[in-house]
């Protein structure tokens, strides 16, 4: 029964931090269409460019000084995926290393241990890239003058100027974000399966 708990609670923990981890990326690479590389001579070489706006890690380089509330969201996500404590990802791999240990799966545990420390090194490189480089990224200057033109208006001199500033988060995207961020770090108060 042990065993079946920690397994339901570790699934929980791991597809909530997932899927936080997914829609910060989706946002912060939508954010990046506002970006352009501060060096001129800066080439991507991605295959998939029309497609993923985040596909390597070093693109990510800086990010904390372009968004710090995504970017410490992102940083919380990947400490519960490493299994820091207070979060929700260190009482689930608690449970199941408690699980497999009261059972006599000593081997595993250890095994689950290793793995888990050697995944937390990636998590941590992520990390680094995000909070300890400089960005690489400048607003891009075909934005600056942007203006459209509203078409409910009645009148055809009706311009629309669009402002850096005025392009935020939709509001039901940040409560998502939010809310599982909450999740993982508020667990603290009601550590039971």
């Amino acid at each position: 029964m042990e065993s079946i708990q920690a397994y339901i609670f570790y699934i929980v923990a791991y597809t909530i931090s997932n899927l936080n981890a997914f829609v910060i990326l989706i946002t912060i690479g939508f954010s990046f269409y506002l970006y352009v590389y501060k060096d001129e001579n800066h080439t991507d070489n991605l295959k998939d460019k029309n497609n993923s706006p985040i596909q390597l890690i070093s693109q990510i380089k800086g990010y904390f000084y372009i968004n710090p509330y995504l970017s410490l969201s992102l940083a919380i996500t990947l400490f519960s995926f490493a299994g820091v404590p207070p979060l929700i990802g260190f009482f689930a791999k608690q449970m199941v290393l408690s699980a497999a240990l009261d059972n006599g799966y000593v081997f595993m545990a250890l095994l689950a241990i290793l793995t888990s420390v050697i995944s937390a090194v990636y998590y941590l490189n992520v990390i680094k890239n995000i909070f300890f480089f400089k960005d690489e990224y400048k607003i891009n200057p075909s934005l600056e003058n942007l203006q459209g033109y509203n078409r409910d208006s009645n009148s055809n001199n009706d311009n629309l100027h669009f402002k850096r500033e005025n392009i935020v988060l939709s509001s039901a995207l940040s409560n998502v974000i939010s809310i599982l961020t909450l999740i993982l770090l508020l667990f603290i108060f009601i550590p039971n399966e």
